[in-house]
């Protein structure tokens, strides 16, 4: 399960719907877990640029990605997974967003802007596999 706050939920959606019809990219962090793992908490969203400018695929712009993990950083979190819309499909992972998943503990946040309502989803994508998750809004 992730858990988003709702500042960076209300940011996520925000961002989805200003950037349409192209998708819209970024990152999201919070505290490390206890045993040192990536954390299942994520109280802010760093917005980013998507260089790709495309309305099928993102490619998230590498200052912004630095911004984002120095700032993580500062407060002792970790960039723990990463936020894209889907413009005209199901919040569901495409091909090519499982062949880029980085991180194996990461959280794959998908905003579906198909219909008349944002619909958000969240997954774990390991070694190819894709399993959907719990997103509670705090």
């Amino acid at each position: 399960m992730i858990e988003i706050s709702r500042d960076a939920y209300v940011q996520m959606i925000g961002l989805a719907l200003d950037e349409y019809p192209l998708e819209a990219c970024g990152l999201i962090a919070g505290p490390p877990a206890a045993d040192g793992g990536v954390g299942d908490r994520a109280p802010v969203f760093y917005g980013c640029t998507n260089v790709a400018e495309s309305a099928r695929v993102y490619t998230i712009d590498p200052h912004d990605h630095l911004r984002a993990e120095r700032d993580a950083d500062d407060r002792g979190w970790e960039i723990n997974g990463v936020v894209h819309s889907h413009t005209h499909s199901e919040p569901y992972p495409s091909p090519t967003d499982v062949a880029s998943a980085p991180d194996a503990t990461w959280h794959y946040v998908i905003i579906g802007l198909k219909r008349d309502a944002p619909e958000v989803r969240s997954y774990r994508i390991v070694d190819g596999e894709i399993r959907e998750e719990r997103l509670a809004v705090i």
